[in-house]
């Protein structure tokens, strides 16, 4: 099935003590490049954040107002592209690799979406695909998106969700970037 690729890489990376988490590399490659390498097989993809170099040909946007915060990043980066289906990833998943970016894209079935648990079991939507209908439809009913809440755009999406698995855990201290 066909796929458009968002990626979020503006956050301001507090807990890395305001370095560029996007840029931090793991095995001689940066976190946003290791989740382009995952989802290359996107039709097309938008980074959403800040312009840097990267390893391929990907599209930019910045969430207006810049800073607002991943719901305004979503709402940018979808109005790139125009498969049925998005897989919406943040830049901080160094262990998502084409296989789990594939299930996901696989597992939307008949749901809203499809995404995947990291190891402790918590579900992470952004790592996730949707169906564009209804993430735009969830953009919509939430309004202006600017500081609203992941967890209050996707509530009244149908979802379901993989087993847990270290592809979904994100990167959000250094201590993240262990191996599991």
């Amino acid at each position: 099935m066909e796929f458009d690729a968002l990626v979020l890489a503006g956050g301001a990376s507090a807990r890395f003590g305001g370095v560029d988490k996007a840029l931090v590399e793991v095995d001689g490659v940066t976190l946003l490049d290791r989740v382009l390498r995952a989802t290359s097989s996107a039709r097309s993809t938008v980074v959403v954040g800040p312009r840097r170099a990267v390893g391929r040909e990907v599209e930019w946007a910045i969430e207006d107002p810049p800073a607002g915060g991943p719901v305004a990043g979503i709402a940018a980066g979808l109005a790139m592209g125009g498969s049925p289906v998005v897989v919406v990833v943040s830049c901080d998943l160094p262990w998502l690799t084409e296989v789990e970016v594939a299930e996901i894209v696989a597992g939307v079935g008949e749901h809203d979406g499809f995404g995947l648990r990291d190891s402790g079991g918590r579900e992470q939507w952004l790592a996730a695909a949707y169906r564009r209908t209804a993430l735009s439809a969830a953009l919509d009913t939430i309004g202006d998106p600017q500081n609203k809440s992941v967890r209050r755009l996707f509530a009244g999406l149908d979802l379901a969700w993989s087993d847990p698995t270290p592809a979904a855990n994100d990167a959000d201290t250094w201590t993240d970037l262990t191996p599991p």
